[in-house]
């Protein structure tokens, strides 16, 4: 197949790493964001291929803009964008979480995702072609205690899938939502800020998803022939499935 100009947020870890390491295996064209720009130098040192880096924090909508517009002109033509930055704080119930994690969890998984597809979706549309991916979570689809917020914010990111695949079908620009379950990752570190044990304790006994998993499942999605769409795609861990109501007996 062609070579494609792959655009991946918060690829520092986890999900976007390896996502990154799997098209460059393939000699695929990354544009590589993070905001921890020690890491975006140290992955584009390991990679075999065509990368470009931008410290970014998705969360800000002219550093987006500008660094789109910034493109050098050999990266400017972005095939895919994989909407992969993306976090979740704590476990708290809803009347004990502290605002600013709600906050913080709304600009980066839904405004950040906005910023960055509307960003690159004008060039998409010029040239007639491209692929928005979008990393959702089972989260948007099944609620669990704590999930709160972070659920929400994965079911925005489903419907808006959806919805932008809707607007777009006459531009033949793809789109799909990649939604994992049960993965270990620097995910759950994150969300119990930096609590190791905590975040130990999640899988604890289980055999999670991978993040070399997700990132095979985005590859085939990307690299799927043109004449198909990939809406939705969910996974789990296969000692994962789903929870009973939750009910309260007195």
């Amino acid at each position: 197949m062609s070579q494609l100009t792959v655009f991946i947020t918060g690829a520092t870890a986890g999900f976007g790493a390896a996502t990154a390491r799997r098209f460059a295996k393939d000699k695929h064209k990354l544009i590589l964001t993070g905001r921890r720009q020690e890491r975006l130098e140290a992955l584009q040192k390991e990679l075999d291929t065509d990368v470009h880096i931008i410290p970014l924090d998705v969360r800000d909508e002219k550093a987006v803009r500008a660094a789109v517009a910034a493109l050098p002109d050999n990266f400017k033509n972005v095939d895919v964008l994989v909407n992969n930055a993306g976090l979740a704080l704590g476990l708290e119930p809803a009347h004990l979480v502290a605002m600013s994690d709600w906050e913080t969890m709304i600009d980066t998984n839904i405004k950040g995702l906005l910023y960055c597809t509307q960003a690159l979706l004008t060039g998409m549309v010029e040239r007639g072609k491209g692929h928005v991916i979008n990393l959702g979570s089972v989260a948007g689809s099944y609620p669990y205690p704590g999930g709160n917020v972070y659920g929400a914010t994965k079911a925005f990111v489903k419907q808006f899938s959806l919805n932008l695949r809707a607007d777009l079908v006459a531009q033949n620009i793809r789109v799909t939502d990649v939604e994992p379950g049960l993965a270990e990752s620097e995910f759950s570190m994150v969300r119990f800020k930096g609590d190791a044990d905590k975040a130990k304790d999640v899988y604890k006994g289980t055999d999670p998803i991978t993040p070399d998993n997700v990132a095979e499942v985005i590859y085939f999605t990307a690299t799927f022939p043109a004449n198909v769409n990939i809406n939705r795609i969910e996974l789990m861990a296969a000692c994962q499935a789903f929870s009973p109501f939750n009910v309260v007996r007195k």
